[in-house]
């Protein structure tokens, strides 16, 4: 599939949800702002996408990152992070977001599941109310919080050598 054809605006969105809702697909949305893809994420989005038929990802606007994240963030622009996340095999759909929370995204969407890391507990999702107020079932789900862009960026820097971290040739025994 053109990875293209997975990214979409909110109303063909919603559509496009529609038609996977009536075909019997469970609805699956999961978000974020996935700056440096790492395995972190792939697992995340690999695990959610187990949790129902149809994976929808919500990606933070560049404005909505700046503000969670701070000066220098996003290093990707949102188009760039939307098609990377696009063409991981588990998304079957993306969707960029202005706001500072999925709450308009699960309203609009009504997905069956919301799908998020395991650097929440299902007490600390901070769209809980919502969820359960339109049905929705949250899921925690996703490797344990190993891995993340900031550790990753720290680590960059740090390389004495140059080479990022975990890149560099194996030693030969």
């Amino acid at each position: 599939m053109n990875t293209r054809s997975k990214i979409a605006a909110l109303p063909v969105l919603c559509e496009m949800a529609k038609s996977a809702r009536e075909s019997g697909k469970k609805i699956v949305l999961a978000n974020g702002i996935f700056d440096l893809l790492h395995v972190g994420h792939v697992r995340y989005l690999q695990a959610a996408k187990r949790e129902g038929d149809w994976l929808v990802v919500g990606i933070n606007s560049d404005a909505s990152a700046r503000q969670l994240k701070g000066p220098g963030r996003p290093v990707l622009h949102e188009d760039g992070r939307a098609a990377l996340v696009a063409a991981l095999g588990a998304v079957d759909a993306v969707v960029i977001f202005p706001e500072l929370n999925v709450e308009p995204l699960l309203e609009a969407l009504r997905p069956n599941v919301h799908a998020k890391g395991t650097d929440y507990t299902v007490e600390s999702v901070p769209e809980r109310e919502i969820a359960a107020r339109l049905g929705i079932r949250v899921a925690i789900v996703g490797d344990p919080k190993d891995h993340s862009t900031r550790a990753l960026f720290a680590g960059l820097r740090q390389s004495p050598s140059g080479d990022a971290p975990g890149t560099a040739a194996p030693s030969e025994k």
